[in-house]
């Protein structure tokens, strides 16, 4: 006669997906959270290679290892690194690499391993299309000779890069396709990202890949799902408090002062919480399917009150949280960052001679 009789005979494993090393502050996470395959990253974007075009800080490469050693100190681990493809291309010829910022770029990923944080290179600029609109002679979804031009680049970088642990490591394709509207169509952005796929797992085959959303990555791609790669979604509802006056938004210096919850009186119309909820829907139902999601970028323009920017971004930070969705801020230091935002409503913190808005890192930190 058996000893244990009243309970059955369960057999099976104990499953660590959820596992991980201790944040600062309360973990918030949902045991059956959607997201799934990827770690929840958390940091931010930094600029130094940003755009070809104006501050001269945004196109040197001179990245600053205390950006990563303060970004890992204050308990993050993700860094994404927007590029202008044009800053590494020598006399014009977009076939010829300029080594020099190339190895900016090592540097990067050797300050990543050094301080434990994970590198996301993303074409912001690629051949052919920028979300903000750059000088380009050929249309990435439309001409044969730009998407040459961009798998010639993503291959250089999985030639450089092969070897290097995915964990450390991935590369986000191009930065906020604007299809379907009047660039091209979601048929024209698979065939890129496909292109580019095959072109990156033909030299580095574990790389880890991401894809941002369509409709300036509102929107996920589920026609991607089979290429085995994650997809980036935006932090940016409402734009009416995300962008309020920024200066490249058309319009947006007319738009009333931003409140949370935003209300039906404005131009974009009423957004609340459950209105948040409805626009990440799809994201978390993609992730249900077993794809990867991260926000790659969110955050608020500096002239957005500060009380609505954190009330708003903890309801962003809770959503995303909840499902085990990652996130990297834009930025780490300027206009929507911890460090150096102009905003004139915050008692900034002297952070070794920058100004630090320690009421948004303590929330962060929280998430």
């Amino acid at each position: 006669m058996a000893a244990q009789t009243a309970l059955p005979r369960w057999r099976g494993f104990n499953l660590l997906g959820f596992v991980t090393r201790h944040r600062p502050g309360p973990v918030r996470r949902s045991i059956m959270a959607a997201q799934s395959v990827l770690p929840r990253w958390r940091g931010f974007n930094l600029l130094e290679l940003y755009t070809r075009y104006g501050r001269a800080d945004w196109r040197t490469g001179a990245f600053p290892e205390d950006d990563f050693r303060w970004i890992a100190d204050w308990g993050f681990d993700f860094v994404r690194i927007p590029l202008d493809y044009t800053l590494w291309i020598a006399d014009g010829d977009i076939y010829k690499i300029h080594e020099a910022t190339l190895e900016q770029l090592d540097r990067v990923v050797r300050l990543g391993e050094r301080y434990g944080l994970h590198v996301c290179f993303n074409f912001h600029a690629a051949p052919g299309y920028c979300v903000n609109p750059k000088d380009e002679p050929f249309n990435l979804w439309k001409d044969q000779e730009a998407l040459d031009a961009f798998c010639f680049h993503w291959g250089v970088f999985a030639d450089r890069y092969k070897g290097i642990d995915a964990k450390r490591v991935s590369f986000d394709l191009v930065n906020e396709p604007r299809v379907p509207y009047e660039h091209g169509s979601r048929e024209d952005y698979e065939r890129v990202v496909r292109a580019a796929v095959a072109t990156i797992r033909a030299r580095d085959p574990q790389r880890l890949i991401i894809a941002d959303g369509i409709r300036i990555g509102r929107e996920p791609a589920p026609e991607l799902n089979d290429l085995g790669i994650a997809q980036s979604c935006r932090g940016y509802e409402p734009a009416g408090v995300s962008h309020y006056r920024a200066s490249w938004v058309e319009g947006s210096e007319t738009w009333p002062t931003p409140t949370w919850p935003q209300p039906a009186s404005h131009p974009g119309g009423a957004s609340d919480r459950a209105a948040l909820e409805a626009f990440y829907a799809p994201w978390i139902a993609l992730a249900r399917q077993g794809i990867g999601v991260h926000c790659g970028e969110a955050g608020t323009h500096e002239n957005t009150p500060h009380a609505v920017t954190l009330a708003w971004l903890e309801d962003l930070l809770d959503i995303l949280t909840k499902e085990h969705i990652g996130y990297a801020l834009w930025n780490f230091r300027g206009q929507f960052g911890i460090l150096d935002a102009k905003r004139t409503d915050v008692d900034f913190e002297d952070w070794h001679g920058h100004n630090l808005d320690r009421k948004m890192l303590e929330l962060l930190q929280r998430y």
